[in-house]
């Protein structure tokens, strides 16, 4: 995993954990799949889904993200050259049956979240045990958002999750969300529109393969996993959620908010409130810290 090494500590020393694929690609579907909000962000809809006889094959798994976007992830125990194909193939067939995704999402999660899926931006992960560098390029070569993940068992307790690449499709991608925001932007106060400008800025600028996507209440900065959330420009302040425990933040009336089980748009329970650039600056590690952790 791009030389990461893995060390088991004790007071005698330090042992080294190498690391393995797992025994059968079954194995790592399963696991990803029983944990797939907590790896990948993503809410879990069904597992070897058919596509029916016409197209006569099998989608690993099925999900939706934190953004209501339709997700098809594939696997493969090792390298498989067909991956990326197999899984554009899936998703170009998920975006023709509409109708019976939004049938599985609404008997899993209910009517509104039925509603609300956001077909602008379809989502491909591929999870694997390594990609060549034609994958990568091959990825940025689509008009589609695609995310190649590597796995990688450490002895018997440990999985890692390793973005090779991430790539956002033309719909939902920078150019595209840069113009709505610029038009959302535009009918704020002068100063919030600027304020969000800058925040828009930082966010992008954290690292690499950081995506954005817009939806209609707010728009989501993500890895694989949300990771701020900003709301539309108020007349004072802008709102933005983040992925950080908000016992784990100094929380400053007027600036910093524990929103655990309160409402909201976007994910994440840490609220930040920022009026001025100066509060942006502020924010700046705890900006980190939830990218980091996504």
């Amino acid at each position: 995993m791009s030389g990461l090494k893995l060390f088991h500590t004790t007071n005698s020393g330090v042992t080294e954990v190498l690391p393995r694929l797992a025994d059968a690609e079954a194995d790592v579907q399963s696991l990803v799949e029983a944990n797939m909000e907590a790896l990948l962000g993503v809410r879990f809809l069904a597992t070897e889904y058919s596509t029916g006889p016409v197209h006569g094959g099998r989608i690993d798994s099925l999900g939706i993200d934190e953004n209501g976007a339709p997700v098809v992830v594939e696997f493969k125990r090792a390298i498989d050259p067909g991956v990326i194909h197999q899984g554009l193939f899936y998703l170009s067939w998920l975006m023709d049956h509409r109708s019976e995704y939004q049938h599985l999402v609404r008997e899993r999660l209910g009517i509104t979240a039925a509603a609300q899926v956001l077909w602008s931006a379809p989502r491909l992960i591929c999870v694997a045990g390594d990609f060549t560098r034609y994958d990568v390029h091959a990825v940025r070569e689509h008009r589609h958002s695609i995310d190649l993940v590597r796995y990688r068992y450490f002895g018997t307790e440990h999985l890692g999750l390793e973005t090779v690449a991430s790539v956002t499709g033309l719909a939902a991608g920078p150019g595209a969300a840069r113009r709505r925001t610029s038009e959302r932007v535009r009918t704020a106060d002068g100063a919030m529109a600027e304020l969000s400008a800058a925040v828009d800025e930082v966010l992008l600028g954290l690292g690499d393969g950081v995506t954005r996507v817009q939806r209609k209440q707010y728009r989501a900065y993500q890895r694989l996993r949300n990771f701020a959330c900003v709301c539309p420009p108020q007349q004072t302040k802008l709102l933005v959620y983040l992925k950080v425990d908000p016992k784990q933040a100094d929380l400053v009336p007027g600036f910093t908010r524990d929103v655990t089980g309160l409402g909201h748009h976007g994910t994440g329970d840490l609220e930040l409130q920022l009026r001025t650039e100066r509060d942006l600056e502020r924010a700046r590690d705890l900006l980190r810290l939830s990218y980091a952790a996504a």
